[in-house]
């Protein structure tokens, strides 16, 4: 199954990558705009499911969602995010996608949603759409609230500088977040600690 994964968050990008070809069956492409997802798709590459990130560059919204259903090359398109509420969701299935994937899924989950809209099913998680209280996640009860919000931007492929301004904290503090959030989730750098993030299903 070929995959294009179109986000603008690098390390999202790689994660979702190592993820899904390390299942065996999946041949992944990713690009960083909605504008290099669709140049490849005109130039004639042909993929089972394009994954577009709801609020990357290009994507003005549901537009990018239908001008890249109306190309040849794209079998099924799905919309992915990390903000969206689930009234946008609704508009997304209702506009015929092939599902609504919160980046907050587990690892599993994920595969096993692209798997699921690639064989031609409709994707869309029961109790985001239900907006059910998730249970208490294992991970982020070891963290503080900032340790949280600071490994979150670890998983955007931040930088410590990009996350103390969005935090509004200094960056000696966040390499102090980092470097204690490092020993209590057992992560030996940025990319592992993303990993880990994704594999319980934080983000």
């Amino acid at each position: 199954m070929r995959v294009l994964i179109a986000d603008d968050h690098d390390l999202l990008r790689d994660t979702l990558e190592l993820f899904l070809e390390s299942e065996g069956d999946f041949e992944t492409v990713s690009v960083a705009s909605f504008y290099e997802a669709e140049k490849l798709v005109k130039a004639g590459e042909y993929f089972d499911l394009v994954l577009l990130d709801y609020s990357m560059p290009g994507m003005n919204a549901l537009d990018g969602l239908y001008r890249m259903s109306a190309l040849e090359g794209a079998r099924r398109v799905a919309v992915i995010s990390g903000t969206a509420s689930r009234e946008v969701a609704e508009k997304v299935l209702e506009a015929g996608a092939a599902g609504f994937v919160p980046k907050t899924l587990s690892a599993k989950s994920l595969v096993n949603a692209v798997r699921f809209m690639a064989m031609g099913e409709q994707y869309a998680p029961l109790e985001f759409m239900r907006g059910e209280e998730r249970a208490p996640n294992p991970m982020a009860e070891r963290l503080s609230r900032r340790e949280l919000e600071v490994l979150e931007g670890l998983t955007q492929g931040k930088s410590n500088k990009e996350i103390a301004r969005h935090l509004e904290i200094r960056e000696p503090t966040v390499k102090l977040h980092v470097k204690t959030l490092y020993r209590k989730i057992g992560a030996g750098n940025r990319t592992q600690a993303a990993l880990l993030a994704r594999e319980a299903g934080l983000f």
